[in-house]
C-alpha cells in the first residue's frame, strides 16, 4: 500500500522513473501540452471537464509523493492587464498548497517562451494536463533529492 494520497498508477509509474531534477508540469486547461512535450515526456489528461480534475488538486497530491526542489509558473507578459495588478489568485492557492505540503520553495515565474522551452526539455518527465480554467496555472516542479 502507498503511504501518500497519489493514487493514479501511470503518474506513479512516470514519477519513479524520474530522478533528481527531473521537471513535472502541472498544465492548465488552456496549456498546449500536445506539442510541448520535452523528447523523454509523457502526457497524463486528467481533463475530465471544465474544473475537474484542478491543478491544485493536482499539486496537493504530488506533493505527498514527490520532493519539490523548485517550482515555476508561467510569468504573466507586460501586455496582460493583470501585470498592472498583482498576480493571478491561483498562485497564492498553490503557495498554500505548498506550505501545507510541507514544501518551503518559492514560486518563481519565467517568461511564457521560457517556460515553455523548460517544458520542452529533455529534463520533462510528464505533463499533468488538467481542466483547470484559472488564468496563468501552469506549474513547472523541479524533483529534488528525497531526504531521509
Amino acid at each position: 500500500m502507498l503511504k501518500h494520497t497519489l493514487l493514479h498508477p501511470q503518474i506513479n509509474m512516470l514519477l519513479g522513473r524520474a530522478g533528481h531534477s527531473s521537471q513535472v508540469l502541472i498544465a492548465d486547461g488552456n496549456y498546449p501540452a500536445s506539442h510541448t512535450l520535452g523528447p523523454h515526456a509523457e502526457l497524463v489528461s486528467l481533463n475530465l471537464s471544465p474544473g475537474i480534475v484542478s491543478c491544485c488538486d493536482v499539486l496537493r497530491a504530488l506533493v505527498t509523493a514527490i520532493p519539490i526542489e523548485a517550482a515555476n509558473t508561467m510569468g504573466i507578459p507586460d501586455s496582460d492587464p493583470l501585470s498592472q495588478s498583482g498576480e493571478p489568485p491561483i498562485w497564492a492557492d498553490f503557495r498554500k498548497v505548498l506550505k501545507d505540503g510541507g514544501v518551503d520553495v518559492p514560486l518563481q515565474p519565467i517568461s511564457r517562451w521560457d517556460f515553455y522551452e523548460a517544458a520542452s526539455s529533455p529534463r520533462h518527465v510528464l505533463t499533468i494536463q488538467t481542466a483547470d480554467q484559472a488564468l496563468y496555472a501552469n506549474l513547472l516542479l523541479t524533483i529534488g533529492v528525497r531526504k531521509g
